[in-house]
């Protein structure tokens, strides 16, 4: 009994974390995907050591992708890949603001805004934008360790057929 206790919160817990970690790469890739151009330019801000190919690819991909699998984690289908690919994001976009930050930049994040350079006197927020996505990429590990959770076409589609209490150590 303890057990399925303890595999219904978590279930619940990887429900909050598909959602949290979704519904911020939906939001942060509607903000993008509308000016792709302009999301290039944004990459091109942070003066990574990048081919400018890799650059333009990076800004025309980055938000449908993340628009792509932010609906994945909020639907629960391909959980564990697309937890993958989001936590990934997470830890690219921390070393880039933490590149931008050691650099001296003095550049909006573009993770949920336009981005862009900050205005004469304007303050950046490195420290509270590298917090919140390790908030969100602790998220992400949590779905790639323990990626069954509540109210998931995962689940519907596939079962439960996957045993994981080998993780659920790792999980307590």
């Amino acid at each position: 009994m303890l057990s399925h206790m303890n595999r219904s919160w978590k279930d619940w817990l990887g429900l909050i974390a598909r959602m949290v970690l979704g519904i911020a790469l939906i939001w942060a890739g509607l903000t993008k995907v509308g000016r792709l151009a302009a999301n290039v330019e944004q990459v091109r801000l942070y003066e990574l050591p990048l081919p400018d190919w890799a650059t333009l690819v990076i800004g025309y991909v980055q938000p449908p992708l993340e628009i792509l699998v932010g609906v994945l984690l909020v639907v629960g289908l391909f959980t564990r890949f697309s937890a993958i690919l989001g936590a990934a994001a997470m830890a690219v976009f921390i070393v880039g603001i933490s590149w931008a930050w050691a650099k001296g930049l003095s550049i909006d994040c573009g993770c949920f805004t336009p981005g862009g350079l900050l205005e004469e006197g304007e303050k950046t927020n490195y420290l509270e934008d590298i917090l919140r996505d390790v908030f969100f990429l602790i998220a992400g590990i949590w779905l790639i360790v323990r990626p069954s959770s509540a109210l998931s076409l995962d689940g519907w589609l596939f079962g439960s057929k996957t045993d994981y209490s080998h993780t659920d150590a790792i999980a307590d």
